[in-house]
């Protein structure tokens, strides 16, 4: 079914032009009031991006993301591969705070908190105004041939462009591999870590590609939060809009003329100047509705606000508003959904921060020896062989650590000559041990013994077992 004229904009992106090839963005550079508060955000989010690997909070990396080793931290707190489950709630706590917001007001998240568009808008595209100049000097030197002037602008720029994208390559890997590893590979030179060089050398390539190229197509076409958002949004939510009813009036928008009575004439106070689809850094015309497109930058309010002042309108024709807002003038208000979605993540984290309180620093696991049974001794003793395995999660060893049963009388050997070990710092250790108990105190062919690990005389951890013996007959 072929869309109405009004709507043929949606069979079709921006970036895309008819014969299917990149349709080349040139944003005119914004400003205003909106711009320069998304700048303080901006820089203050880069500091923290690139400032979260390198800070530590109890020894502790304050961000790490090793995938490989399956060791997570999240503001300073670990998740080992033992505490899985902790880190998918979190995770799904920080999708459900997304959703909560972009119901409520949008596709906010992406213009004003996603690296990506920090790094494109607040970095790279700085930069590219720095050395080619606005919209149309931009447009300007594409079409120029290559002169000696052309060939400096874009050797200067890309080379600041890679050197950037290696920079964001370095913090990336911090997140991954750990700063203090980054760092020893850095001050021991790249020849004795090419394993480490060659993925660091594809994500240069890879952020490069990405903000000098490919970019706001990551927004339209890679990222799945932009299909979500039709699904998140309602007529309540709040977004970047366009006030047709104010812009169109009853004739449509018309060019501004001076001293002519728009109201008049049937027109609306859009006076057609397209400055608001010029500054879009993906292309779009707010004017035509709620786009999947639009990361609610705010640059459009920011140039209208701009030109309504000069030609003596009021302000706000683009604004945040509601669909609902603009078509029955109704104010923001608490849907039954987003009620339900703020007590599914006030639930989570309360879950999340239960499951915190109760976790431990030091993990203990004891299994049987796979194959073992129990073997009789002499003085009635029957012995089982088990494997321990302990995983500290703290950033200091713990010292003289050693095993007692708790309720029976009877002895834990380490198949070691020592009678205590050490577990390292966010490391673990692990070994053999034998539990003896007398026949007399075995019910069954199964009694369930409880161990309790000490550091020193500090009770650290218990786990329990299942003590295999003969089969009793009364």
């Amino acid at each position: 079914m072929e869309a109405p004229d009004n709507e043929s904009f949606r069979d079709s992106i921006a970036t895309i032009n008819e014969d299917g090839k990149r349709a080349w963005v040139f944003p005119k550079k914004p400003s205003g009031k909106f711009y320069d508060y998304r700048k303080i955000v901006s820089y203050i989010l880069l500091v923290f991006l690139f400032a979260a690997p390198f800070v530590k909070i109890n020894g502790n990396q304050f961000l790490l993301f090793n995938v490989l080793e399956r060791r997570f931290n999240i503001f300073g707190f670990p998740f080992w591969p033992q505490d899985f489950h902790l880190f998918v709630i979190s995770m799904i706590i920080g999708v459900i705070f997304i959703t909560v917001f972009t119901v409520a007001f949008g596709r906010i998240f992406c213009g004003w908190i996603c690296p990506q568009t920090i790094f494109l808008e607040m970095v790279f595209r700085r930069i590219e105004y720095w050395i080619d100049g606005d919209r149309g000097a931009q447009m300007k030197l594409k079409r120029t041939k290559w002169t000696p002037e052309k060939i400096r602008k874009r050797v200067l720029k890309h080379t600041i462009f890679i050197i950037i994208s290696f920079l964001i390559a370095n913090v990336f890997l911090a997140y991954l591999i750990g700063s203090d590893k980054l760092l020893n590979y850095v001050t021991e030179g790249p020849i004795k870590h090419l394993g480490t060089l060659f993925p660091l050398l594809i994500f240069t390539g890879l952020f490069y590609f990405v903000f000098s190229w490919f970019r706001e197509q990551v927004c339209i076409i890679a990222c799945p939060y932009g299909r979500l958002q039709g699904v998140l949004l309602d007529n309540k939510s709040i977004i970047v809009a366009y006030d047709h009813k104010r812009g169109e009036g009853e004739n449509g928008r018309k060019k501004f003329r001076k001293n002519e009575d728009r109201a008049a004439l049937g027109h609306g106070d859009c006076i057609d100047c397209m400055q608001c689809v010029h500054v879009c850094p993906t292309g779009i015309d707010i004017r035509n509705g709620t786009q999947l497109e639009c990361v609610n930058c705010t640059a459009c309010i920011d140039e209208c606000d701009d030109i309504m002042e000069k030609v003596g309108l009021p302000k706000g024709l683009i604004r945040y508003a509601s669909e609902d807002n603009i078509e029955k003038k109704e104010p923001f208000k608490f849907t039954l959904r987003l009620k339900a979605y703020i007590v599914v993540l006030f639930i989570l984290i309360g879950v999340l921060i239960a499951m915190l309180q109760l976790r431990n620093d030091v993990e203990a696991r004891v299994l049987r020896l796979p194959g073992q049974l129990f073997e009789h001794k002499a003085d009635n003793i029957i012995s089982n062989v088990f494997t321990y395995k302990l995983v500290n999660k703290t950033t200091k060893e713990i010292n003289d650590v050693n095993f007692k049963l708790k309720k029976f009388k009877g002895t834990i050997k380490l198949v070691s000559t020592d009678k205590s070990f050490v577990v390292p710092a966010q490391g673990l250790a692990e070994g053999t041990l034998f539990i003896e108990l007398n026949q007399s105190l075995i019910k069954g062919d199964k009694t369930k013994l409880t161990i309790e690990v000490y550091s020193g005389k500090k009770l650290i951890e218990t786990t329990t077992v299942n003590f295999l013996g003969p089969r009793s007959y009364n």
